[in-house]
């Protein structure tokens, strides 16, 4: 399979001299999806925020869908690559559900009415096709979760129905997905592999259960 992100020497330092990132190299497969595992501080989160330019590599290259990661390149970079936050709250800011999916597509450049549609199609797919018109606060967390998926695609805060019902809908999305959870039972029940950060690198990649074994890596 052809890699659709490809990291190569990936390394980053915060402005208060934190090393964060300390060569890092992956690649995501076409249709792929990879558990993120590690410890907090271990530099999962910075290494996700440089798949699609929030963060800038001090050295290293980011290569997404055969496309360098540049300033040229970066608003169609965008468009292929999305990211969920561990808390919806942060990510849904309009006044109605539909107008926080339509967002994105409107930044693209598409015009009201196209937006509108391809927002509806998402909010269908992710089964809240009925709230387009609420507020995104009168959602539950579970609501919330789906209409930030809808708008590109965790777990926190979620009873076990509503766990089960993300990990089925994460399933039947096409996608290539990167998941960082701490969330063993989670990451088995969708990743083919995982990889485990420590102190900002790689340490290791294999099977999810291969790194839980090694690491001893459970509901941390």
């Amino acid at each position: 399979m052809s890699a659709v992100i490809e990291v190569k020497s990936l390394t980053y330092r915060y402005e208060d001299g934190t090393e964060a990132l300390r060569g890092v190299d992956f690649q995501l497969a076409a249709g792929e999806c990879v558990a993120v595992l590690g410890a907090n501080g271990s530099g999962k989160t910075t290494f996700v925020l440089h798949l699609n330019g929030l963060l800038t590599a001090a050295a290293g290259s980011v290569r997404v869908c055969g496309m360098d990661m540049n300033k040229t390149n970066l608003a169609a970079i965008r468009q292929r690559v999305g990211l969920v936050f561990q808390d919806s709250d942060e990510q849904l800011f309009m006044p109605t559900v539909i107008e926080d999916v339509m967002f994105g597509p409107l930044n693209q450049g598409l015009t009201a009415p196209e937006a509108e549609a391809r927002a509806r199609v998402a909010l269908d797919q992710t089964g809240i096709g009925k709230l387009a018109g609420r507020a995104p606060y009168h959602l539950s967390s579970g609501e919330k979760r789906r209409a930030a998926l809808a708008g590109i695609l965790p777990t926190t805060f979620l009873d076990p129905p509503g766990q089960r019902d993300l990990r089925d809908l994460l399933k039947a999305l096409p996608q290539a997905k990167l998941i960082v959870t701490h969330d063993i039972p989670f990451a088995r029940a969708l990743a083919s592999r995982a990889v485990f950060f420590t102190q900002g690198r790689i340490e290791a990649e294999g099977a999810v259960e291969e790194m839980v074994e090694r690491f001893g890596w459970e509901f941390r």
